[in-house]
Order: C-alpha cells, then structure tokens, then sequence
C-alpha cells in the first residue's frame, strides 16, 4: 500500500487583494503556517501564477518551485477549473460564463472557446515543466440544460452531445498524455461529467483515453444523493486527484436536491466546512489507501456559514489525523510458522 499526501490547499477560495493572499509567496508562507504542505494553484489568477509563462520557461517554473520550497511546501497541481468550463458551453449561458473569460473575447462564444483550448495545452506543458503528473479540471457542459428528461430528449441527443465533448477534449488530452500528465475531472453538477455514468460516457467517447481521469469529491456526490463511498470501489483506478470538502444534505418537506433556487444557507444540500457536515472522512482515506492511491489530499474550502481563515486553520490538522501510514507487515505475522510444499500437502490431506 502507499500512503496519501498532505495536508494541501486548493487556493482559489482564498485570493484575495491584501495581503497575505494577494501574491504566491506571502500565500504559500500562510498555508505553510497552518500546517499545509501542499498547494493547488488556479491557474487563472495571475496573482500567483502566469500560465502562458508556466508553459514556455523552465526556468519561470523553477522559481514558483522555490518559492513554494522557501515557504515549506510543493506545489501539487494546476487548476484549470474555470478555463475547462469554457471548452464546451451552451448557448444558454453564454452571458453567464462570459465572465470566467477575458474581455477580448467576451461575447464571442468561437473565440472564447479557441481561449480556453489554449488554456489548457499551456496548463499541460506548464504541468510538466513543474514536474506535476495529475492536473485538475471541468468538462465543460453542451447538455447540462437538458438534464432532467422533461421535455423528453431527441432520441441521439446524450449520444451527439458526447461525441462533441469528446472532440473538443481529445486533442487536450494528446497533448497531456505527451506531457505525462492526468486530466482529473471534478465530476461537478453543471458538467456533462458530474457522476459515474456520465464519466463512463466521457470513457466511452474518448476510447477510454488514458488520460482521461477523476478529482474525486465526495461533495458532489452528497449533494447528488449518490454514494460516496461505494463510487471508490467502482473508480479507483481513474481517481488520479482528491478534494477533501465537507457537505451535509438535510431532507426538507419543502425542498429537494435542485435547491428550490434558494441561497446557500437555506438549501437541503450544502457544503460545510472539514469535520462541520455528514461525509465519512475516515472511510474515504481508508479506502482510497486500500486501492493504493498516493496523490494529495488537497482541501478545498467552501462554507455557507464559517469564516475561511478558521476553516483553513481547521483543515490541515483534519487532514493530518486522517492521513493513514501504511502497515509494512501483517498484524498477524507473530502467529506465522514457516511452511514448505510438502506440509502445505499434509495439511490438505493430499
């Protein structure tokens, strides 16, 4: 068995414009203090990291490494979360999603599709140049509106919808697999891959690329009424990365997984802060040890009701105490006698 990594932090949630938040170095310096040893970089903000530079010097990548290294901790992987949103989007939300783009291709759904393909060959090289192996992301989404079967689905509709999503990522994942590189979809509702099925599609579609892999975020899964634990059984051999996120559903007689379109703090299903909701942590790192995963528990924040800095300060002692050493012997070697063939025989009566 290996053992996982960690703790580390996803630090999208906590960019901010003051300091310590506002450039790589003052960050990692924090989350080092906390008890981190790891972070995930967004990509996308340029405070902590210019990808397009990431991409094209070695040299650059080697002074984020130090960086990270002076502070105490590495680097994990990239994100390109809102970047792999944008490889596929519908018509419908056009408006909404503009705004994970720049203005220069802003209401320009080609262009801005073009942007985030190019996002993402540069995430691949950038990953290699800092010597990353998994790299996290969405799918993007062409079907989404279509997710509850009423009205019904034009017959072909699923079929279409994947064979485009896998068109537009298989040439992004060639140029991963040249780096050495896993695309670990977070399965997210609001993706085509948001479950197990959908990734099997997705599988499916791409010839079962090698590269094509899971964040696992049990989160998500809460959210969705779908079991957490058992989804590790099923997909332990594409789960290349992991969101340690809390989530509680509540059952409401007013109220179902959609939400109601109500904020946050009033939704059945909601994400809390480590150790505050219903997910079994100590299951999860247990199984996920058992299947020989040795990626990075990375912490990603998101809470309805409590502060950031408290839930970031909570997170990595939550992490550690989970982590689990793995055993190099079995617990009962002291009861083992040596044997040979031939008392194997007498003990089977053969």
């Amino acid at each position: 068995m290996k053992q996982i990594k960690g703790p580390a932090i996803f630090l999208a949630q906590f960019a901010a414009d003051e300091a310590p938040f506002n450039d790589f170095a003052s960050i990692c310096q924090w989350v080092a203090n906390l008890g981190f040893k790891g972070v995930q970089i967004p990509s996308w903000d340029e405070r902590f990291i210019n990808l397009e530079r990431a991409a094209k010097s070695s040299e650059y990548c080697s002074e984020l490494i130090d960086i990270a290294r002076q502070a105490g901790v590495e680097i994990t992987e990239l994100s390109t979360h809102l970047q792999g949103q944008l490889i596929a989007v519908h018509p419908v939300y056009d408006t909404m999603f503009d705004g994970f783009a720049p203005d220069a291709v802003k209401n320009n759904p080609a262009a801005r599709t073009e942007w985030a393909n190019q996002q993402l060959l540069w995430a691949a090289q950038a990953s290699k140049n800092l010597g990353l192996t998994a790299h996290a992301s969405f799918s993007g989404a062409l079907l989404w509106p279509t997710m509850y079967p009423w009205p019904q689905r034009p017959a072909g509709l699923v079929e279409t919808g994947f064979a485009e999503l896998a068109k537009r990522w298989l040439p992004i994942l060639n140029k991963f697999d040249e780096c050495g590189v896993d695309v670990c979809y977070e399965l997210h509702p609001g993706e085509d891959l948001h479950d197990g099925v959908t990734f099997e599609r997705f599988l499916t579609a791409t010839n079962n690329h090698t590269r094509a892999n899971i964040l696992y975020d049990p989160s998500h899964f809460v959210l969705q009424q779908l079991d957490y634990l058992a989804f590790i059984d099923i997909y332990h051999e594409r789960i290349k990365a992991f969101h340690v996120k809390d989530a509680e559903f509540v059952p409401s007689g007013r109220c179902g997984v959609y939400g109601g379109y109500e904020p946050w703090i009033n939704r059945p299903g909601r994400f809390r802060s480590l150790g505050d909701g219903q997910i079994d942590f100590t299951q999860i790192f247990s199984k996920l040890t058992q299947y020989g995963f040795d990626g990075w528990a990375v912490m990603e924040w998101e809470c309805c009701m409590k502060h950031p800095e408290d839930g970031a300060a909570e997170g990595a002692p939550f992490i550690a105490k989970h982590i689990i050493r793995p055993t190099e012997k079995a617990f009962d070697d002291f009861a083992g006698a040596e044997t040979d063939e031939a008392a194997n025989r007498r003990t089977l009566g053969i």
